[in-house]
C-alpha cells in the first residue's frame, strides 16, 4: 500500500537560509512539488531534485492543485505543497487537508518562518515591550475576502496593540483611516516592509500614520509587503524585562541580594 501522504511545507519569507532544515529535507526528498512561483524565490525551488516534478500553482485552480497532490500521493510518490512563509498564516491548507482526508490521504504540516517575523528583523526591533504592549494582532484589511464585523480594523485598533497586516498594503490609506478612527494617533509609528528577507529586493519604509501612506505611494509598493502599526515600533519609553532583573526570582535563578558593604560605598 502506498504511503498516501501530502506534506504542506513552509519555506520561509524568501531568504533561502531561513528555510528550516526539516523543510529542506522534504524539498529534496519530494517527487512532486506544487508551489506558487510568484511568491517563492527560484533559489528555494532549485533545492528540489533534478528529476522532481515541479508544478507552478500560480495559474492553477483549487481542484487542479488537489488533483496533482492526490494523484502523486495515491501512487506512493512524495508530494509536497510548498508554501511561502508558514502554511498556517493566510494559506489555504485547511480545505486541502479536509479534501485529502475524505479520500483517506493523510497530511503533515511543516511550519516555516512567517514574513512578519522577517519584517520585525528587518526593522531591528521586537513587537512586544513591557510598558508598551504585550499583544500582537495579525489581520488583513477587508477587500474581496470579508472579515467578521467584530474584526473591523477600527474595532481592533481600540486595543492599542501592535497591529500587523498581511495582503493589505494596497489598502493602506483605508487602514490608516480605520486605525485613527479606532484610537491610534497621527504620531503612532508605522512601517511597511516589502519582500522581507529577499536579497537585494527588501525595502523598509518607516513613518507615522500621518505620512506612511504617502511614503508608500511614492515608493510604488502595492503588493508583497507587511504593514505594521504601533508604539512598539518607535517607543518613547519602555520598561526593562523582569526576567533578567536582579530582584526577580524564577525556577532557574534566585533574586540576588545587594552585596554592597559599607566599605564599597
Amino acid at each position: 500500500m502506498p504511503e498516501r501522504t501530502v506534506y504542506f511545507v513552509g519555506c520561509g519569507p524568501g531568504d533561502p537560509e531561513l528555510v528550516t532544515i526539516k523543510a529542506q529535507k522534504m524539498i529534496r526528498r519530494a517527487d512532486v512539488i506544487v508551489y506558487s512561483g510568484s511568491l517563492i524565490p527560484k533559489e528555494i525551488v532549485a533545492m528540489a531534485r533534478n528529476d522532481a516534478e515541479l508544478r507552478d500553482a500560480s495559474s492553477m485552480i483549487r481542484e487542479e492543485i488537489f488533483d496533482a497532490l492526490y494523484d502523486a500521493a495515491s501512487k506512493g510518490r512524495t508530494a509536497v505543497r510548498l508554501h511561502d512563509g508558514d502554511p498556517a498564516i493566510y494559506g489555504a491548507i485547511r480545505e486541502q487537508i479536509d479534501a485529502l482526508r475524505a479520500k483517506n490521504v493523510r497530511s503533515v504540516v511543516i511550519p516555516g518562518v512567517t514574513s512578519f517575523l522577517a519584517s520585525s528583523a528587518a526593522l531591528g526591533t521586537q513587537l512586544t515591550l513591557p510598558g508598551v504592549t504585550q499583544t500582537i494582532i495579525i489581520t488583513r484589511a477587508e477587500s474581496r475576502t470579508k472579515v467578521p464585523d467584530s474584526e473591523y480594523i477600527s474595532k481592533l485598533a481600540r486595543h492599542g496593540a501592535t497591529m500587523i497586516f498581511y495582503l493589505s498594503v494596497h489598502l493602506l490609506r483605508d487602514i490608516v483611516t480605520s486605525a485613527l478612527e479606532g484610537g491610534y494617533k497621527d504620531k503612532t509609528p508605522a512601517a511597511v516592509i516589502y519582500k522581507a528577507s529577499w536579497k537585494d529586493e527588501e525595502r523598509v519604509i518607516t513613518g507615522t500614520l500621518a505620512d506612511i501612506a504617502q511614503k508608500v505611494t511614492d515608493a510604488r509598493i502595492t503588493k508583497t509587503a507587511i504593514v505594521m502599526i504601533g508604539d512598539v515600533l518607535n517607543p518613547e519609553s519602555y520598561e526593562y524585562s523582569r526576567l533578567y532583573d536582579k530582584d526577580f526570582s524564577h525556577g532557574y535563578r534566585k533574586a540576588r541580594e545587594d552585596n554592597n558593604s559599607k566599605d564599597d560605598v
